[in-house]
């Protein structure tokens, strides 16, 4: 009998929860969560899945690919257009690592202000 889990958080350690959740908000259109605060901000989905972010005091981002500090979550989001939509967060304030491991037609590799690696995917 396998158990059976329904994902409904994900929380990522950051230096300032609120300027993290402010992108990922831009960036996804999840609602902000209304207890949201200087040391653990929140964005909700329609469908219940919660995404927390949580102050770490001498946070250290992670290193993509290298694994000095390893990248500790990797997140990936479906997007219509992956030009439109690098475009776009670089502008919210990602980064783009030079190291990317896949094809550019089909995915590619961003870092959020805090450092988080994430993919953003053809869909």
């Amino acid at each position: 009998m396998s158990l059976q889990m329904k994902l409904v958080a994900i929380t990522l350690d950051c230096p300032d929860p609120m300027a993290l959740a402010a992108f990922y908000q831009q960036a996804t259109g999840f609602e902000p969560h209304p207890k949201s605060d200087a040391d653990f901000a929140g964005l909700n989905r329609e469908d219940g899945l919660f995404i927390g972010f949580q102050r770490v005091d001498d946070y250290r981002a992670p290193r993509w690919p290298d694994q000095t500090v390893p990248q500790q979550l990797h997140l990936c989001f479906d997007v219509v257009d992956l030009d439109e939509a690098e475009a776009r967060l670089l502008e919210l304030g990602a980064g783009k690592p030079d190291h990317q491991p896949h094809e550019a037609a089909r995915a590619r590799v961003l870092t959020d202000p805090a450092g988080h690696p994430f993919c953003i995917c053809r869909g």
